[in-house]
């Protein structure tokens, strides 16, 4: 078995474990026995006895939408982090790079805080608002970003920067003019990412993003490959570049906008995993996308939960454990990269 198998599996073992875990701590612990015959319980259709009401309602309806979710939204905004940097051949690129999550922000600060039209406001909720406000600054970005029939990376660079300068100055100002310091403090929670009060219902759409990215971007594995020794060599070897951009403009927005619309803004997860990844597997895509995959599914349940078992009866926003983690994380790794990076 070589390493990369090896990395892989032992992975998934991390994941199932940290999953089990995640699931059993919290303001009331449940225990892991009571866990797997609970789960068992609900996947076998009663073949196995459940373990008592409450540890049952604990662990499937408050606990483990809320793992499963943070699991897809970790890999599918590691595996958007891998696309990005191999689209723009930049190692701070990251999914947010498109002004999507400046413009989910500024969707649910206009709705929430409610500063659309009522006719427009009756039909959104805070999920399709978040939604909408991310297609929105990627159709920007994109339009400004054409040549022609060419997407210019530099271009997709700077109208990411400015559009999501601009949106996040809107949010900012959308944020001050409220008259409802309750609901900003709402929005500000949402904003900082969070899975709290997560149901089955939810996980559905943003689990379907983030597989659908893995799927995809595992199949581009060899054009991803090409891109990374540059436009041209990559065009001389067949690959049809300016389509594979548009492919993962588009896989990009559509991920990172479901994944926002369902937590909120959660950052460094796609920055830092697949240069950690990288340094343990190498850079070819066919390892580097699955593994960062498992990789942000695990840390992001860990970081989860610490977000709502760190301070006792308040629960924390999960993009403020993920910046406080990632920004050292990611210092240590641009020290030891060495002056090639």
């Amino acid at each position: 078995m070589n390493r990369s198998w090896a990395v892989g599996f032992g992975l998934v073992a991390a994941l199932l474990a940290s999953a089990g875990v995640a699931v059993a701590f919290g303001s009331a612990s449940v225990a892991l026995g009571d866990v797997a015959r609970a789960v068992g319980h609900r996947l076998t259709g009663g073949a196995v006895a459940p373990p008592g009401e409450v540890a049952d309602v604990i662990v499937w309806a408050l606990r483990l939408p809320r793992v499963v979710l943070a699991a897809a939204v970790g890999g599918g905004l590691a595996v958007i982090g891998v696309a990005m940097q191999a689209l723009v051949r930049n190692p701070l690129a990251e999914p947010y790079i498109l002004g999507v999550s400046s413009g989910a922000s500024a969707g649910v600060s206009l709705f929430y805080l409610g500063f659309l039209p009522p006719l427009l406001a009756r039909s959104l909720s805070i999920p399709l608002a978040a939604f909408l406000g991310a297609l929105a600054a990627m159709l920007v970005v994109y339009l400004v970003a054409r040549q022609g029939t060419r997407v210019s990376t530099a271009r997709l660079l700077l109208a990411g920067v400015a559009v999501s300068a601009f949106l996040a100055a809107l949010t900012a100002f959308v944020t001050f003019a409220s008259p409802e310091p309750n609901k900003i403090r709402t929005v500000l929670f949402l904003l900082l990412g969070s899975f709290a009060g997560t149901t089955w219902s939810e996980v559905a759409l943003p689990a379907f993003g983030s597989l659908l990215g893995l799927g995809a971007l595992w199949a581009l594995a060899r054009p991803l490959d090409a891109l990374l020794t540059g436009e041209e060599p990559a065009q001389s070897l067949g690959v049809p570049v300016e389509a594979i951009k548009r492919v993962l403009i588009g896989l990009a927005a559509l991920v990172t906008g479901l994944l926002v619309a369902a937590s909120g803004v959660i950052g460094f997860v796609g920055l830092i995993v697949p240069h950690a990844v990288r340094f343990v597997v190498g850079v070819s895509h066919r390892r580097v996308v699955p593994v960062s995959f498992l990789a942000g599914a695990v840390f992001l349940v860990w970081a989860d939960l610490a977000a709502r078992t760190l301070l006792p009866s308040q629960e924390l926003p999960v993009g403020v454990l993920t910046a406080l983690c990632g920004v050292p994380f990611f210092l240590v790794l641009l020290r030891r990269a060495g002056p090639g990076l």
